[in-house]
């Protein structure tokens, strides 16, 4: 226990806390000694021992020489002793005269220090004691309403939710909202409004093209998004890219040339680009359609990536070739479903031929709309990656 005391007293907080209750003197050095000035009565006492002890040589010294020479001599030995003894002793009071005004002056000052010293640490406790409750205390209240405010957050969630689910339809009832006659148009007559042999693509794609626009504009501005805020600028010039650049090398911690890797990239890349644009073109005849397929297609150029390096993979898609592929699928998305709409909400004929049902080229829209998507997936599945490994394409 003793040990611990002693840790804390030569602790910074020991002598901090000596230093708030002028134990200490912080202006003085740790090395330095302190010594406290002499008072009056030692200054006088230590003036008459040197008076007494140089009136004592000084006789000594007079009846030593009077002793062995005549009495003029004596005399005049004796009084010019006796003159330098007393211009002695009166220096001797002066000095200590000095010294004694100077300590006292040093004391006061002293003093003085802690005296201040000791208000200022006083007062600066005191508005620390005074501040410090008023923050807990309001800390403790935001920490009670926030707690409370939250409690009722959940309870208000949970309520809305059961009350939701309390009014929900029966399950399996004929009445229900989904049994009416927007599902049997799309069953009985989509086939032969939309020319599309898998009914999923017909609608999203004929029915709810919008929707599927919408869905293509939200990846488009999530990878746009990603691309603000993580592309390093190459060409702005500013101080630190090269090193940032360095610090995000793509091959920095994988082996440069993996053979194993490269060879399975060698044969898996073709095919699975093979297989994504079958999904793709696919995709109003068969399960499929632009989103998986478009999937497929990212997942290959990600494999090709971590195969070869970005120099190889930038020969053929770089960030001009990714803004360029997607703005022009979804601009022409969008002009495509707009004419169309315009015309099926005027009761004009598109012009487009819908072909025959179960042939490649088919359904109208349906196709080159089920690319422009594929395409949007695509580049923004590689964008994601690049940007989130390296900061650029």
């Amino acid at each position: 226990m003793s040990r611990r005391k002693d840790d804390l007293a030569d602790s910074r907080w020991g002598r901090f806390k000596r230093w708030l209750d002028g134990e200490v003197d912080p202006l003085m050095a740790p090395d330095m000694e302190t010594v406290a000035p002499r008072s009056a009565e030692a200054a006088g006492q230590a003036g008459s021992a040197v008076r007494e002890e140089a009136a004592g040589q000084a006789g000594s010294a007079v009846r030593a020489e009077t002793g062995g020479q005549a009495g003029s001599a004596v005399r005049e030995e004796a009084a010019g002793q006796t003159g330098s003894a007393v211009r002695a002793e009166t220096a001797v009071q002066t000095g200590t005269a000095a010294a004694v005004q100077a300590g006292a002056g040093s004391a006061v000052r002293q003093a003085a220090d802690r005296t201040a010293l000791a208000g200022t640490d006083g007062s600066v406790r005191s508005a620390a004691q005074a501040v410090l409750p008023a923050k807990r205390r309001k800390g403790r209240l935001y920490d009670r309403v926030y707690q409370v405010m939250s409690v009722i957050l959940c309870l208000g969630i949970i309520s809305v939710l059961l009350w939701t689910i309390a009014y929900l339809p029966v399950f399996g009832n004929a009445g229900n909202p989904d049994n009416n006659e927007v599902s049997a148009r799309y069953i009985e007559r989509g086939l032969q409004e939309t020319g599309a042999v898998n009914i999923v693509t017909g609608m999203i794609l004929d029915y709810r093209a919008f929707d599927t626009f919408g869905e293509s504009c939200v990846l488009f501005i999530a990878s746009c998004c990603v691309l603000v805020l993580l592309r390093i600028d190459k060409e702005s010039g500013a101080e630190g890219v090269k090193e940032r650049l360095k610090a995000a090398d793509d091959r920095r911690f994988e082996p440069k040339e993996d053979i194993i890797l490269q060879k399975c990239a060698m044969v898996l890349s073709p095919v699975i680009f093979v297989f994504g644009i079958y999904i793709i073109l696919n995709g109003h005849l068969s399960p499929g359609g632009g989103f998986s397929g478009g999937a497929v297609l990212g997942s290959g150029l990600i494999l090709y990536l971590n195969a070869f390096g970005f120099e190889k993979t930038e020969r053929f898609f770089n960030t001009k070739t990714y803004r360029r592929i997607t703005v022009s699928a979804l601009s022409f998305y969008c002009l495509a479903k707009s004419y169309s709409f315009f015309t099926g909400a005027n009761h004009l004929e598109s012009g487009i031929p819908l072909g025959t049902p179960g042939a490649i080229i088919s359904s109208g829209l349906i196709l080159p709309l089920n690319i422009c998507v594929g395409m949007v997936v695509a580049c923004t599945m590689y964008a994601f990656y690049t940007l989130f490994r390296k900061g650029d394409m």
